[in-house]
């Protein structure tokens, strides 16, 4: 059988580091092809390579069996090669539909591309408003942007990088069927992912890379978890210390009847958010992305500084008690409040910035008594992050666009991490990253707690949660289900709970379930 994808021997090279060394892949009509990898392998420069927006030093492309030079990525999308990248390409100040329109090729009106959207989001399971502006969507709908984008291309290989970094369990698997349907009809599709169990259950191949090089390939249906942990990264990824006992500790911030009106057409409100976060406890937030959590996040780090007098509270060791609501972000900062949020390009990081300039964002240490800066400083401290969280970088003057995703995730995670915050907001902490970096932030997040840190972790990665939090929360239609000891949640109490189907009578019997305000009765 003709391949309808073959790379032969290619290569590509940046100032300091080797991205592909002689790298060959072979894709046939409706196979469902894995490429594993751990963080700066190599993956994502392979995939602009097919796709057009990265040109190989060497080596050559094979397009149903014909020699084929994809210049730029126009060509690609006319031999019928579609991307998700795990990078976001969407313009803020356009809706939804106007930015998949603009990746389409003008064979069908806007007015066409709204109404496909409606029904392939209905069909695949992607709930999204076309109409809503993209600067108003959450990590995850805009990853449904993209999605929805590649499906309309009925493309002959789609490409997806980290495609379910973002989405919940249910819509992971609504994708799954969509996938296994468009091999059936003979797309391909190359699948890179970190989530090894999904590696196992969805691909029938998979090509492992390792700092550039291809070192293998492996049926996944025949691998355990630990296998491909191992080929990936040479070793099994460490166990979370085990979770000790919780003694009642003091509330350090609390949510005391927060509601809120979105700031943007299409936002959630918020209604009646009761919420403690204590000393050395990690909490929890699930939720399908889109039902305020990107609207309770702005609120908490202050970026939305509209919350009513009272109603979000910081509580210092000796009780005394400060409204945060009036604060901005640098005023939190200075009480120990440190967020990461969602989007790592743009917020988290300014993409043309270095590494060490990156670290003045939200860390004083490089600035002098004076308010001025020392390059010497932040570069020392940049330096000092690459190390101890494993980031692949050329050193602290790499840009911060210059980094994959994954890597580019470590650096943020660490420079919050290591300002030893009293409170820490996270959002997606694992989004993007291999095994063997997910096990470490998990384990510095852990870490964090027992010294009396308090965390609120918001991730659609259920199996995270569970693992992380000792106390869990649901957020669904801009409210807050009772909370969880961590004990008694289930994945089908949470699943269900998700739906916004929770009573007051699901409240524990125990003080931190009983919290006025947390129960929803959905109309």
């Amino acid at each position: 059988m003709t391949a309808r994808l073959e790379l032969r021997h290619i290569s590509k090279s940046y100032p300091g580091v080797k991205a592909n060394d002689d790298i060959s892949l072979r894709v046939e009509p409706g196979e469902i092809h894995a490429v594993l990898g751990e963080n700066g392998a190599g993956k994502s420069t392979l995939m602009k390579i097919i796709v057009g927006a990265v040109q190989a030093d060497a080596g050559e492309m094979l397009w149903d069996g014909q020699v084929e030079a994809v210049r730029h990525p126009a060509r690609a999308r006319a031999l019928g090669i579609s991307m998700v990248h795990q990078h976001f390409s969407v313009f803020d100040s356009l809706t939804a539909a106007q930015n998949i329109w603009l990746g389409l090729d003008r064979s069908l009106t806007l007015d066409e591309v709204r109404t496909r959207v409606r029904e392939l989001s209905s069909a695949y399971g992607l709930p999204l408003d076309p109409e809503r502006p993209v600067h108003a969507l959450s990590v995850g709908e805009r990853q449904r942007v993209e999605i929805l984008r590649a499906l309309m291309t009925r493309p002959r290989l789609l490409i997806l990088d980290e495609p379910t970094s973002v989405l919940t369990p249910q819509a992971v698997q609504t994708l799954f069927v969509t996938l296994r349907q468009l091999a059936a009809q003979g797309c391909s599709i190359l699948y890179i992912s970190h989530k090894l169990d999904e590696i196992r259950s969805l691909c029938e191949r998979c090509t492992v890379m390792r700092s550039g090089r291809v070192t293998g390939e492996v049926d996944p249906r025949q691998e355990t978890t630990a296998g491909l942990s191992r080929l990936m990264i040479g070793a099994e990824p460490q166990r979370p210390p085990p979770r000790t006992a919780r003694t009642e500790a003091p509330v350090r911030l609390s949510l005391r009847g927060l509601s809120a009106e979105p700031e943007v057409p299409h936002g959630v409100a918020l209604r009646d958010l009761q919420l403690s976060l204590k000393t050395g406890d990690i909490l929890g937030v699930a939720g399908v992305s889109g039902n305020g959590q990107q609207e309770l996040l702005r609120l908490l780090s202050g970026e939305d500084r509209r919350a009513p007098r009272g109603t979000l509270v910081w509580t210092a060791d000796d009780g005394t008690e400060h409204d945060l609501g009036p604060m901005g972000p640098r005023q939190r900062r200075a009480l120990g409040l440190h967020h990461v949020p969602e989007e790592r390009l743009g917020r988290g990081a300014v993409p043309v910035m270095s590494l060490a300039q990156n670290t003045l964002l939200t860390r004083r240490e490089p600035v002098g008594r004076f308010g001025h800066w020392s390059p010497s400083r932040a570069s020392a401290l940049a330096a000092g992050l690459i190390e101890r969280f494993g980031v692949r970088a050329a050193g602290p003057q790499a840009t911060a666009r210059s980094l994959s995703g994954g890597n580019l995730q470590k650096f943020i995670m660490g420079r919050e991490i290591s300002a030893a915050p009293r409170v820490l907001i996270v959002a997606q902490p694992t989004w993007g990253v291999d095994v063997g970096a997910a096990a470490q932030i998990r384990a510095e997040l852990v870490a964090l707690r027992d010294q009396g840190c308090a965390l609120l972790v918001v991730s659609e990665e259920l199996d995270e949660l569970l693992e992380l939090s000792d106390r869990i929360v649901v957020m669904a239609g801009g409210r807050l289900s009772p909370v969880l000891p961590v004990a008694q949640a289930t994945v089908e109490r949470i699943g269900l709970w998700m739906s916004g189907l929770w009573t007051a009578a699901d409240a524990p019997p125990t003080p931190e379930g009983t919290q006025p305000g947390a129960a929803h009765v959905p109309a």
